[in-house]
């Protein structure tokens, strides 16, 4: 009896561990997805010459993500995950303020900017959590349910924000946002235990970013799934920070905007949740191959279809759109599990790098490839074309490596 109590116990404690996760990573979600149907609205506040500009208070909060995280994750290893996480909710705080005072768009992208540095600490924090927690395939399991969850905010994050802001003015997103976030933050406080142990903490000095980077850039698997990271999440953020404007502007369906998005955002989550059934089943490498040939050979389809600047039907679009992140959902949490597998002692900077490196070569992907989508979707199929052949060719160079080093041995 005392035996299935604990085994109760246990059961309770990593499901409340895996949401409570999840909840870490989705105010993330909630600060860019809840804001996608206010950016016109906030371009005209903020007297934005060229609506093209707006889609930049979407990367510019994914390029703080990027350099919070090579912050944080470092001075994580050191202190703990639960200081740094708190640390980066007080700096939300700060740069919430900063985005509903201002009526500069430079200072609002300073400010969203700044949100990304501070939200870089809970999304560094989990994943390391997890690493810390659990690793192998079961690792990625966890990883793939923690962003299975983290996809459901995407789903009504922007019919949210749309509520919002028709009700209360688009400055209440921000308000919001951080009520949530006060939410997760005493649940974490009473109930998330440190998951660092004292034995692997490193004692803080400047040349632990030095030596950290050093080890992972000397792990070779580690730095290109970190690039394959980049390619995958680059070519999604082009459609993340111009999907108002091509739903929007191309098709003229503002108010079936927010559906429209949730119901590509079940697409991924649905892959991703199917891939925490099969990953421990079939492993991520196999897994993340077949994905990322079925990514390319749908970009494929799309331009050989649709080659001409005519965009397709509103249904054909969406379609094509499903497939592909469908795909996607089964890259996300694999590439970083990969990318993390062999640096469980340098969790927290290895973690960091892992999403510094992604995420900054991202931002100027999706910036580059934003920039031609103003009349047809064609640019974004190119690009997401163009990132999967080289994230293809980098994955056959890494197996090939592995291969070779193996028959060495």
């Amino acid at each position: 009896m005392t035996y299935f109590y604990a085994m109760q116990n246990q059961k309770r404690s990593q499901i409340e561990f895996v949401v409570l996760m999840a909840a870490l990573m989705s105010i993330v979600a909630l600060s860019i997805d809840a804001v996608l149907p206010a950016l016109p609205i906030i371009g005209e506040y903020l007297n934005v010459a060229n609506p093209l500009d707006n889609p930049k208070l979407i990367t510019s909060i994914f390029l703080g993500l990027g350099i919070g995280q090579l912050i944080f994750g470092p001075l994580s290893d050191s202190f703990g995950r639960k200081p740094i996480v708190y640390v980066g909710f007080i700096l939300f705080i700060i740069a919430s303020i900063i985005c509903v005072t201002t009526k500069s768009f430079e200072v609002m992208l300073f400010g969203r900017l700044l949100q990304g540095i501070a939200l870089a600490s809970p999304r560094t924090m989990c994943i390391a959590m997890v690493r810390d927690s659990y690793e192998g395939d079961y690792m990625a399991k966890i990883l793939s349910i923690v962003v299975m969850v983290f996809i459901l905010v995407p789903i009504i994050a922007p019919t949210l924000g749309q509520f919002l802001m028709n009700h209360y003015g688009w400055k209440f997103i921000f308000t919001f946002t951080l009520i949530f976030g006060l939410i997760v933050m005493l649940w974490f406080w009473l109930r998330q235990p440190e998951t660092l142990k004292d034995k692997y903490k490193i004692p803080y000095r400047l040349s632990i970013f030095k030596t950290g980077t050093i080890q992972f850039f000397k792990i070779k698997s580690a730095v290109i799934y970190t690039l394959l990271s980049g390619f995958i999440t680059g070519s999604f953020m082009v459609y993340l920070s111009t999907s108002q404007q091509i739903f929007e502007k191309q098709y003229n369906l503002a108010e079936e905007f927010p559906l429209i998005f949730a119901s590509l955002a079940i697409s991924v989550g649905l892959a991703t949740f199917m891939n925490s059934q099969l990953v421990v089943k079939y492993g991520m490498k196999r897994i993340v191959h077949i994905s990322m040939l079925s990514f390319v050979l749908i970009s494929i389809i799309f331009l050989a279809f649709y080659h001409s600047d005519q965009n397709p039907s509103i249904e054909i679009l969406i379609t094509f759109f499903a497939l592909q992140f469908f795909t996607i959902g089964f890259l996300f949490g694999n590439l970083r599990a990969l990318a993390m597998q062999p640096m469980g002692h340098i969790a927290g900077i290895g973690s960091a790098l892992n999403g510094f490196i992604s995420t900054v070569m991202a931002v100027p992907i999706a910036n580059y490839i934003g920039s031609y989508i103003d009349g047809s979707v064609k640019p974004l199929f190119i690009g997401f074309l163009v990132c999967g052949l080289i994230s293809l060719l980098l994955f056959y160079f890494n197996s090939n490596a592995v291969s070779k080093l193996s028959k060495v041995n």
